[in-house]
């Protein structure tokens, strides 16, 4: 295929010297020492080129209210009950215009693909999903977006939220996502959850166990789920924090039940470190699912936003990679390979987990991110700069 564009002099993890990529039909199609083709290009300058970032659990609806709510505990109870007031007066332009704004950084920092859950519940009805779905059309030659109507209240306590769900999967809703730790009756909001992904042919995506008291996990209910109705890597879970607090012995077994199950796991470090251990007297814990120790136990994991700038985390720029210095940080990484892991999950990890295929690899979309360092376990360092991004091969350029 002719190239329509060269991304010339780049530094491709697992080559030794600098490559030309070729970009053709929204893909890559070549990768050689030297490309000549009568095409624009762009002067990598050895600058490290990687597929896109890939958010795979980020809350565009409620970002941006921090000034709306009152932040006292800095605890989940209060997160939850102060955002459900604030939504009952969002409107579909107040929604579209904060969320945009938080669409437009996670592109300038490198993401060309996320997944953001959007409430729908008899307090904000239906309006926050109308304009995410207006956000994923305006915004869709720059960043793939997935919607996931999502439960946050409960199902069981709130039998209008089940309908609502139902249309937004009639109307546009990739997937459904649950929120059982918010429901008096946690397994049967987990069932229903399923029936409804079951019913519309989509994936599930669940806030669970989200809290440092090892006992009353909901895990084993959604593996059982997931293991009754064939779903294996159509599940995800967020936050999972639980397992933070585990026995060795007990993470190990979870771990690989997990793993069986091919249920993915994510972790929010923002949010999970603001929100998680301030009961835990002088040695507060840290309060992150131990991806490095699942992923090793061969359960897919990644990182990811959560939110941006309202109770549940008052703070934020949509940067996935500060998230993976963050997450490293914490975790206490500091060997090159185990760098490199937390860049991955950011990228190839996220994507695999939302069934995208990514890289910079003949075949694969040329949604692709020009980092100012020398690898990936470099970027995450040092928060590398990002140079430029790429959609389907079109450089990003942000409009209005």
């Amino acid at each position: 295929m002719t190239p329509e564009l060269v991304i010339a002099n780049a530094r491709l993890n697992g080559h030794a010297e600098p490559c030309d990529v070729a970009v053709a039909g929204g893909k890559v199609v070549g990768i050689e020492p030297s490309i000549v083709a009568e095409a624009p290009r762009y002067d990598a300058r050895g600058a490290l080129l990687e597929g896109g970032f890939v958010d795979c659990h980020i809350h565009l609806d409620k970002a941006d209210i921090l000034e709306r709510t009152t932040l006292i505990e800095g605890t989940l109870a209060e997160a939850v009950r102060e955002t459900a007031l604030a939504k009952a007066a969002f409107t579909v332009e107040d929604v579209y215009r904060r969320a945009a704004g938080v669409v437009r950084l996670a592109i300038g920092h490198g993401t060309t693909a996320l997944r953001s859950f959007v409430e729908v519940d008899p307090r904000v009805g239906l309006r926050s999903f109308e304009a995410i779905k207006e956000i994923k059309a305006h915004f869709a030659h720059a960043i793939d977006i997935e919607i996931c109507a999502f439960a946050q209240e409960g199902l069981t306590n709130e039998p209008e939220t089940e309908s609502l769900l139902v249309t937004a999967l009639q109307n546009g809703a990739d997937l459904v996502g649950g929120c059982p730790y918010t429901d008096p009756s946690p397994a049967e909001h987990i069932r229903r959850i399923f029936a409804l992904a079951e019913r519309f042919g989509t994936s599930v995506d669940f806030h669970v166990d989200f809290d440092l008291d090892p006992e009353g996990s909901d895990l084993p209910a959604i593996i059982a789920e997931t293991e009754r109705l064939g779903f294996g890597g159509k599940v995800i879970c967020g936050h999972a924090t639980k397992l933070a607090a585990f026995t060795a012995p007990a993470l190990d077994d979870m771990a690989c039940r997990l793993a069986a199950a091919g249920i993915g796991v994510v972790t929010l470090p923002a949010t999970d470190l603001f929100l998680l251990g301030r009961d835990g007297g002088s040695m507060a814990p840290r309060g992150l699912a131990p991806l490095m120790q699942l992923g090793r136990l061969g359960v897919r994991t990644a990182v990811a936003t959560n939110n941006v700038l309202n109770p549940f985390t008052p703070y934020g720029d949509a940067s996935l990679l500060r998230m993976a210095n963050l997450f490293a940080n914490v975790a206490q990484l500091g060997r090159n390979l185990d760098l490199e892991r937390a860049f991955w999950l950011i990228g190839r990890n996220p994507a695999a987990l939302l069934g995208r295929r990514h890289g910079v690899a003949i075949g694969c979309a040329a949604d692709l991110v020009l980092l100012d360092a020398s690898s990936p376990g470099d970027a995450v360092r040092r928060i590398a700069p990002i140079l430029a991004s790429w959609k389907a091969g079109a450089q990003n350029q942000l409009r209005a």
